[in-house]
């Protein structure tokens, strides 16, 4: 009726569509409710936060995020609000079988045993390696994830998955340590990591080495979960030409979105533990 109403009369239509004249005005009168108001604005949000994203985040990660700006909504609102705009994340690849569990090598214990909690930064880390399929041949990627700060301090790239790439990502990574921090370095048991000069530069540099189990990912999973996370929001949506398109886009995943976005959690976490903002009262 609206869409026609220059061309035909109000009355008219009424008639035809059985519907009275004072309904059509009630309706022409009518604003959106606080509610309609709310999840307008709490789209607009996800929309930018999705795009900025490059259209990783899904209805978990997103409202994660939104949680940490303070925003109020739920989950089940998030989720729905992102279906009716037509939103959606990557799924995670699923992949099966594994390796013939071995016992770990002496003098060298399991010191997270899968708790993946730290209360400091410097204090619990994690290394692993993985591998980015190009053109070119593979390119070896090793990442050593802070659990506390959730953040990449150290990483490497390589053409080959040599003992010099996780000492590569170590020294980074012990460049942003400060003296007197205590630090455990928690890997599996592939050779770059039970290698003697693996071992001897976390003595020399005073970080503990811990393992876990051969052929169970659960007891390295903050690690296989950030490189869970690279795959599924870079590598697997692309094809890599060269071995330095790859590099290009690991480190700007690394330097210029994760470790960013967890600073600003890191920020947006100070400032309510100090009070410094006021928690929303509102239910999502």
């Amino acid at each position: 009726m609206d869409r026609c109403r220059f061309s035909y009369p109000v009355r008219l239509m009424s008639r035809c569509l059985h519907v009275s004249p004072s309904g059509y005005y009630a309706w022409k009168k009518h604003r959106p409710s606080r509610r309609a108001v709310a999840n307008a604005t709490l789209l607009e949000r996800i929309r930018e936060l999705h795009e900025t994203s490059d259209g990783t985040f899904g209805a978990p990660r997103m409202w994660e995020e939104l949680t940490f700006e303070e925003i109020p909504c739920s989950p089940n609102r998030v989720a729905r609000l992102m279906r009716q705009a037509g939103l959606q994340g990557i799924p995670i690849r699923r992949r099966r079988g594994g390796r013939r569990k071995k016992s770990r090598p002496p003098g060298i214990e399991d010191l997270l045993m899968r708790d993946f909690n730290a209360d400091r930064k410097n204090h619990k880390w994690v290394i692993d390696i993985t591998e980015i399929p190009t053109d070119e041949g593979k390119l070896y990627v090793a990442a050593v994830q802070d659990l506390c700060t959730k953040k990449v301090p150290g990483w490497s790239m390589s053409s080959r998955q040599t003992r010099d790439l996780a000492l590569q990502a170590v020294l980074m990574a012990l460049l942003q340590c400060e003296e007197g921090d205590e630090v455990i370095l928690h890997s599996d048991q592939g050779s770059q990591f039970t290698s003697g000069d693996y071992q001897r530069l976390l003595k020399r540099h005073h970080v503990t080495c811990s393992m876990g189990s051969v052929g169970t990912c659960a007891d390295n999973a903050a690690a296989e979960s950030f490189f869970a996370l690279l795959k599924r929001d870079r590598i697997h949506r692309r094809r890599y030409a060269t071995r330095a398109e790859a590099r290009r886009d690991v480190f700007d995943y690394i330097e210029r979105f994760h470790n960013p976005r967890m600073q600003r959690r890191l920020i947006r976490q100070a400032r309510k533990e100090a009070g410094l903002t006021q928690p929303s009262t509102e239910s999502g």
